[in-house]
């Protein structure tokens, strides 16, 4: 287990935002996305022109249904953060626990921000680096491994319904330890 003193322990909400960064804007262009194609929906409706209709809703339900789909992924992510966060803490930097969040940017994200609160944020960017994996890596590998991974039970798993783990320290009271 770590003993040496923590890095300022940021705010839980910010963590939050700190890890599904890039979901965070995913979601304000889905919501806005969103209303535009509800507004064309409606002046098709108004129209009474059934392409356009069908045309409109399609694209209005494809953005609404990502919307969800993005909460319940950053959610998926900050559970991926509290475990790393455990499991680097217990056992320093370890390349089992950054391979086991090498798979999608989000997941390392989620494994960086977590080894960055602990103050081994240089070891893990420097490890996947070493991996080879890179910063417009966004899809995640095993999208190109498996072309029919939406039929996987473990892709909405791991993806949209990651149980919620309940940390094992309190970060900041052991930050406020070794700060006496």
């Amino acid at each position: 287990m770590n003993i040496t003193p923590l890095p300022t322990q940021p705010n839980t909400i910010v963590s939050y935002f700190n890890v599904g960064r890039l979901l965070h804007y995913s979601l304000i262009l889905f919501i806005l996305e969103a209303w535009i194609y509800g507004v064309q929906l409606i002046k098709s409706i108004e129209k009474e022109s059934t392409f356009w209709i069908v045309f409109w809703i399609s694209f209005f339900l494809f953005a609404f249904l990502h919307i969800f789909l993005v909460i319940m992924d950053g959610w998926s992510r900050f559970q991926n953060y509290k475990r790393a966060k455990d499991q680097f803490y217990m056992h320093g930097f370890n390349r089992r626990i950054a391979n086991t969040y090498i798979g999608s940017k989000c997941q390392r994200n989620a494994a960086i921000v977590a080894a960055k609160e602990l103050g081994l944020e240089k070891e893990i960017i420097e490890y996947y680096k070493d991996m080879n994996v890179k910063w417009y890596h966004f899809v995640p590998y095993f999208m190109v491994k498996d072309p029919l991974f939406m039929f996987r039970k473990k892709f909405w798993s791991r993806t949209f319904l990651e149980k919620n783990y309940q940390p094992k320290f309190d970060y900041k009271k052991i930050q406020l330890e070794f700060s006496r």
